[in-house]
């Protein structure tokens, strides 16, 4: 979970970084490292269960060849 926190952190200070050097705002880089992690979220959610369907049927057709 440390990994995590340290991970979350370095990800929303990059995003506020990049996004107050692009601007000059400091609002927009603030809301900009909240929103995106959190829309990236959502996003690796959906994407791993895609993934997951993917590797079951990867498996069930090495499975079939196998058989």
């Amino acid at each position: 979970m440390i990994k995590t926190m340290t991970f979350a952190i370095l990800h929303f200070s990059v995003a506020f970084t990049i996004t107050y050097l692009l601007t000059g705002s400091a609002l927009i880089g603030g809301a900009v490292a909240l929103i995106e992690p959190s829309i990236n979220t959502v996003v690796f959610y959906f994407h791993e269960k895609v993934w997951k369907r993917y590797e079951a049927k990867k498996q069930q057709r090495l499975t079939q060849l196998t058989a």
